[in-house]
């Protein structure tokens, strides 16, 4: 996976390519500690477009008259003009025994003869592009985990997604202080349990106990989702999205499995899985029901009823109800 640590060796010349920052950060910071592990005194330097002035370069590159490691960055290397981008290309051609080189570079057409002459050169590359599949997002959480010493199952991992969002700082940050908090094993209670009042956010992990059929940590996982703000109605989006999945899944065409079934219904594979489970306990007439319900209830909370939160509660037994075929 690019975003591990593993991925880096303590080659002199690196070519980062890609613009997810944490992932580009990383990749950095994990050469810089090499650089200090042979040498406590290294240098570094970081330099953009805006700061590295021509034939700065050189001098960075030149030999110390005083000795001593350095560790030579150059960011958002596609905007470097074509002088500068020929001048670093040159120095990566034959570059210093004793300096640490890295350069990034977000990726793309611009800029493509500058990264064309590094890899030339033979600079290793790391990649750190954005991640932005669920797949991969699963992937980055559970390889978080395991880097910080813990586990995490696919189930738990994405209920951390559902509470954390997408964004690879806090995802990071959050994967830490999980193992840090439970002693390692991560399980969906415990990110329930340390994340209670984010995970309810976007209303989906109410949807979820409600067509599972768990009437009272529905109505647990509202009341807490209406407590921290959460707009109304967004609940009742998330309901309708969770009962219009179980018609999806549930109406699909038999001979369709996989890669095909995906594109069908427009759902990513885990999540056809994850419905599929939901589904268990339900018959065509529920789901109708259920349907029909959310419509309602949609209504009511944009101004047809008087209470937004009665008419959630409603809604959610009787869709749990719906399931249990009353």
């Amino acid at each position: 996976m690019p975003w591990h640590a593993a991925c880096v060796s303590s080659e002199r010349l690196t070519l980062v390519v890609g613009d997810e920052e944490l992932l580009v950060d990383r990749a950095i910071g994990d050469v810089v500690a090499a650089a200090r592990a042979r040498e406590a005194d290294v240098e570094v330097h970081e330099l953009t477009p805006a700061s590295l002035a021509p034939g700065a370069l050189a001098e960075l590159t030149s030999p110390s008259l005083f000795g001593g490691g350095r560790v030579v960055v150059l960011r958002s290397a596609q905007d470097f003009g074509k002088d500068l981008a020929a001048e670093i290309g040159r120095y990566a051609a034959n570059p210093a025994d004793d300096i640490d080189f890295v350069v990034v570079h977000a990726g793309g057409a611009k800029g493509k003869a500058l990264l064309d002459a590094l890899t030339k050169a033979g600079a290793r590359k790391i990649t750190c592009q954005k991640i932005t599949r669920p797949g991969d997002r699963v992937g980055f959480v559970r390889a978080e985990i395991r880097r910080a010493g813990g586990s995490i199952g696919e189930d738990a991992a994405r209920t951390l997604l559902d509470a954390v969002g997408t964004d690879l700082r806090e995802l990071a940050s959050a994967c830490s202080q999980l193992v840090a908090d439970t002693g390692g094993k991560i399980t969906d209670e415990a990110v329930g349990r340390y994340h209670r009042g984010r995970a309810e956010v976007s209303g989906f992990t109410v949807a979820d106990r409600a067509v599972e059929g768990k009437l009272a940590e529905a109505l647990e996982q509202l009341r807490w989702a209406l407590a921290t703000g959460v707009a109304p109605v967004l609940i009742t989006s998330a309901l309708a999205q969770g009962v219009r999945s179980l018609a999806k899944v549930g109406g699909a065409p038999r001979g369709l499995r996989g890669a095909g079934l995906a594109k069908e219904l427009g759902m990513p594979p885990w999540k056809i899985d994850r419905v599929r489970a939901q589904l268990r306990g339900w018959e065509p007439a529920g789901v109708a029901r259920a349907l029909q319900v959310v419509a309602e209830t949609d209504a009511q909370v944009k101004g047809g009823g008087a209470d937004p939160a009665y008419a959630l509660e409603k809604a959610i037994a009787q869709i749990v109800a719906a399931r249990a075929g009353r």
